[in-house]
């Protein structure tokens, strides 16, 4: 089997055994795993092709056809679980020296990324409806109650989810240097729930622009019913055609969709909303490592147009925007922790999101989900804050405000949510 050349450079720790096509097994070993603690230390896995296909798409185009595989039912997992076999495969690969195929398919990934993120307008909205238009009953299967749908913030490791996204929130507000009379836009506002929670705490007022129909609707929606349509409001918009001037700005999990040939066109935008004397704050997925391409099966089925960048892209586009980063922290582990949190909730309601999807769909969302995971635990991918305002003497010198700030305002303590009656059926 050809495939066993890759493996046999790919598997240098842990255990895995291929099952091919035709029925033989074939056993890859490495050293043990001593690095990790026992709960995140992948155990032996054993897997299943089930087309002879396999054998050769798995060489040439490793990710999109793992992912797609498992999608179709046509790899299955006969020992472990899939995020065994997805956190054994992450783990291997950032640790080891690669095989040619690897190498070339990267250098291939990153050579089209500047085609594969091109992001007009038009693409923008039907990125977006992909997969932020699906139904929100999918997302109360697996998110926390106010529907935060990026890094919570786990400043012990012990809380829950709810408390983690409402610590994700404080966290960021303490950056903002928030008071009740600055006027605050939200792009990629999602749900409203960052929105709301900044003119609800802090007496702000809020807008925020998405591009999402369904997102929209649901944000509206849940300003009307908290009775504060008239302090927070959500314009379906691209945020290159929003014109104001705002004493505060924060994005949260919507630069990962700019795309890197728009990088100069986003933070020039933000120089001219942000003002004089603003702060904005940009949090971010990136990537420890230097620019590279989007994971092909991700990019494709659930983030078209979708990019993580390096420090290093993004604030070359800072500077030649005229602004200026006041504070960058970059949170690691966080990201693996919510992502866990996700799909241990979305596992116990499979059989509701089969009903509102299909099989199919089930198996593609806990790729999704364990992959992710796997690589904020064991290869680049981490969360940027970065605090930017356009002059140097707008925040305080050091960073003990922050947690000034979050002593005063404690945390309101949440208990589990239960789904929703639309969840459950």
């Amino acid at each position: 089997m050809l495939l066993s050349r890759l493996l046999d450079r790919l598997i240098c720790f842990g255990e895995l055994t291929v099952i091919d096509a035709r029925g033989t097994p074939h056993r890859f070993a490495g050293r043990p795993i001593t690095d990790l603690p026992p709960a995140h230390t992948p155990p032996p896995v054993t897997i299943r092709l089930h087309d002879p296909a396999l054998h050769w798409r798995l060489m040439t185009d490793t990710h999109l056809a793992a992912g797609e595989a498992y999608t179709d039912g046509t790899l299955t997992i006969e020992q472990g679980t899939l995020y065994d076999f997805v956190a054994l495969a992450v783990y291997n690969i950032a640790r080891s020296p690669g095989h040619w195929s690897l190498r070339a398919q990267r250098r291939l990934s990153r050579a089209l990324r500047w085609i594969h993120q091109h992001n007009p307008l038009s693409r923008a909205q039907a990125n977006v409806a992909h997969h932020y238009d699906l139904s929100g009953a999918l997302y109360d299967l697996f998110l926390d109650s106010d529907r935060q749908y990026s890094c919570a913030y786990y400043s012990t490791g012990r809380e829950t989810l709810e408390q983690a996204q409402e610590a994700k929130k404080r966290h960021i507000a303490a950056k903002l240097l928030l008071e009740p009379h600055h006027r605050v836009l939200d792009i990629g506002s999602g749900w409203g729930g960052m929105a709301l929670y900044l003119a609800r705490t802090f007496g702000c007022r809020v807008e925020g622009v998405t591009l999402s129909r369904e997102q929209l609707a649901v944000a509206r929606q849940r300003a009307r019913e908290a009775e504060m349509s008239g302090q927070v409001e959500f314009f379906l918009r691209d945020y290159r055609y929003h014109r104001s001037r705002y004493d505060r700005i924060v994005s949260i999990g919507m630069f990962e969709h700019v795309g890197v040939g728009h990088y100069d066109e986003y933070f020039s935008t933000v120089a001219n909303l942000l003002a004089e004397d603003g702060v904005f704050l940009l949090h971010t997925i990136g990537r420890t490592t230097p620019p590279a391409g989007t994971n092909a099966w991700l990019r494709k089925y659930i983030f078209p147009g979708g990019y993580t960048p390096a420090l290093s892209e993004l604030m070359a586009a800072v500077e030649r925007s005229g602004l200026m980063v006041n504070d960058i922290e970059v949170l690691r582990h966080h990201y693996a922790d919510t992502l866990r949190a996700w799909r241990d909730r979305f596992m116990a309601r499979r059989d509701a999101a089969a009903r509102l999807y299909d099989e199919r769909f089930c198996r593609m969302w806990e790729f999704y989900l364990a992959g992710c995971e796997a690589v904020f635990r064991f290869d680049d991918q981490v969360v940027f804050q970065i605090q930017i305002t356009r002059r140097n003497d707008v925040v305080p010198l050091t960073r003990d405000y922050i947690t000034t700030f979050e002593k005063r305002h404690l945390l309101t303590t949440v208990p589990p949510r239960t789904p929703t009656k639309a969840a459950a059926e």
